[in-house]
């Protein structure tokens, strides 16, 4: 049930970005030259790293759910034995590379400012910000939900069919954010 509960309502957050995504192109329709201004701005390079990083941020959380499904929360040998590592260690993991990402949406927030691209200096400040924002906002959920489920494997006297299943419903949400990322990242910075 927590699974189906969790695809409902990510569908239901499918529909708030698809909101999102309307309201930068119908913005963007109408404001061309400036919408070509301000896309110069961007620095594809800083956020194509960025953006690396979230995906690949994917991969370890999934990792983390292979040691979830094998009721393994937490490393059975060495530091850098990758395979014998819990699902503790790669949410670790995941969870800093997602930090990493909003850290780096906060740095390209502070070059854009600086650059006079701000919420309210335009309509491509006001497009720009919100898509990005809310998405990094989903991030940084996604970010206490990790936390969240790292600490009830610790508290938990053993780590069971629950904790796993929490530990997969959470990597729903966290590749859910990470393919709307994929969108944001395509129609932004890739699509000027």
């Amino acid at each position: 049930m927590v699974s189906v509960g969790t695809v409902v309502w990510l569908s239901s957050e499918l529909m708030f970005f698809a909101g999102l995504f309307a309201m930068y192109f119908t913005l963007r329709s109408t404001s061309g030259e400036m919408w070509a201004e301000e896309t110069a701005k961007l620095n594809f390079p800083f956020a194509l790293v960025n953006t690396i990083v979230l995906v690949a941020s994917s991969f370890t959380c999934q990792m983390g759910v292979f040691a979830a499904e094998r009721l393994q929360p937490r490393k059975t040998g060495g530091a850098f034995q990758f395979a014998r590592w819990g699902m503790n260690e790669w949410f670790t993991l995941t969870f800093l590379m997602g930090a990493f990402f909003v850290a780096g949406q906060a740095t390209e927030y502070a070059m854009l400012v600086s650059e006079h691209v701000s919420l309210s200096s335009n309509a491509y400040g006001s497009a720009f910000y919100m898509t990005t924002g809310f998405h990094g906002l989903h991030v940084i959920g996604g970010l206490v939900a990790f936390l969240l489920i790292m600490g009830r494997s610790f508290a938990a006297k053993k780590f069971g069919h629950f904790e796993a299943t929490s530990a997969i419903v959470t990597s729903y949400y966290w590749h859910f954010v990470d393919v709307v990322w994929i969108g944001l990242f395509l129609v932004i910075y890739v699509l000027k």
